[in-house]
């Protein structure tokens, strides 16, 4: 009779349109993480956003684990370190961001590369405890309820032309600050003073946003966004940048771009300008590509004010060489080819190079009293040439 009972009130409950949920036994567990997972993709890469909700339980330390469906190849990451092997993907707390308090969050960021389908994982698990299972992403929109643990995908537009070989590419869309986060920090190797780095929405080489940089004179006043360039292997490195600034390349040695040489006792490899034409500059013992005569000079070019202007580049540690391009031409006096040449590399190739990089910097460094403004958009770094 009691069973009866129970049906027919159940029955009635769904005659009113009312949903009733009943649970036989115990009250489940609360799951030991939730997880938000969010994807800019194009082509065969992506940049993933991962914020990771800690449960009940306090951790003075965090590891979360997941496995992906596809090929996904993570290249790098921030905020956290990354370690794949196979589709087995572990992200582990770095010493500024270990603590988790219960119900505290934590996020962080990796890029990396695919083909076919980019599908979200599935298994996320916090300190080797399940978040639980994840329901299939809804095309609807749910009505509020508590934080959920499916993760979540949002794809944006394609990314500049000429990404698509690129292990890093960033066209700053998804900056929603007014610094530049995600991968990019901000700051300088030496000193900082007035110089400042923002997100500017008013100008663009492509999109609706870039990142400014407004350089001060004098040498405690560099200014830099930069981003580690770990996995992208030992091979040639190259890169592409689009540029626009307001002020000529002066005579006095100033820098738009670092890049930091373990191979060369940590000193920069440095690409900005002297007696008003591109150069190169090695920090460590101030040699310079092209030679500073006039001879030399004559080799390079001048970087054009008030226009959007494509930097190349490739740095062949190995052999120990480099080239470069602007708006797609090479720049004959920006080459290093083992085989010295008056007025260009002979001063360079003084010594044995070898560099191996580790980060690339955009800015400004001004050595004596030049000030500049400077906008940078569609960054992107890889193993093979992008071009513009």
């Amino acid at each position: 009779m009691h069973r009866f009972a129970g049906a027919l009130a159940a029955l009635c409950l769904a005659a009113a349109g009312t949903t009733a949920v009943i649970v036989a036994g115990p009250a489940a567990a609360a799951p030991a993480c939730s997880v938000a997972y969010r994807v800019n993709q194009w082509q065969t890469g992506y940049t993933a956003d991962i914020v990771v909700t800690n449960g009940a339980t306090a951790l003075s330390s965090w590891t979360l684990t997941w496995h992906y469906a596809g090929n996904q190849s993570v290249t790098s990451a921030w905020n956290a370190t990354v370690r794949q092997s196979g589709t087995a993907v572990t992200a582990e707390s770095l010493p500024y961001n270990s603590s988790l308090p219960a119900g505290g969050s934590v996020s962080f960021g990796l890029q990396g590369t695919y083909s076919g389908t980019n599908a979200t994982p599935a298994d996320f698990a916090l300190n080797g405890v399940s978040c639980g299972d994840p329901a299939p992403p809804s095309t609807t929109t749910p009505t509020p309820t508590t934080t959920p643990t499916t993760p979540t995908t949002t794809t944006s537009g394609p990314p500049p032309a000429g990404c698509s070989a690129a292990a890093i590419c960033d066209d700053f869309e998804q900056q929603t600050g007014g610094t530049p986060g995600g991968r990019w920090t901000v700051g300088a190797a030496n000193c900082t003073g007035t110089g400042t780095v923002a997100v500017d929405s008013t100008v663009a080489h492509s999109g609706s946003r870039s990142v400014k940089v407004t350089g001060q004179g004098g040498y405690c006043n560099h200014a830099f966004l930069g981003t580690s360039l770990s996995g992208l292997g030992s091979g040639p490195l190259f890169g592409r940048f689009w540029v626009r600034h307001t002020t000529p390349l002066p005579t006095g040695h100033v820098a738009f771009m670092a890049l930091r040489d373990t191979a060369d006792g940590g000193r920069d490899l440095r690409a900005g300008g002297q007696n008003q034409a591109l150069q190169w500059n090695r920090e460590s013992d101030d040699a310079t590509l092209p030679a500073q005569s006039p001879a030399g000079v004559a080799q390079s070019v001048p970087l054009a004010t008030g226009t959007w202007s494509c930097f190349e580049f490739e740095v062949d540690g190995s052999a120990g060489q480099l080239r470069t391009w602007l708006n797609s031409a090479a720049v004959p006096g920006l080459v290093v080819d083992s085989v010295p040449t008056a007025d260009i590399d002979q001063q360079w190739l003084a010594r044995s190079w070898h560099p191996a990089l580790t980060d690339l910097r955009l800015g400004w460094e001004s050595y004596a009293g030049d000030a500049d403004t400077l906008w940078f958009d569609d960054v992107a770094v890889g193993t093979s040439r992008i071009g513009c």
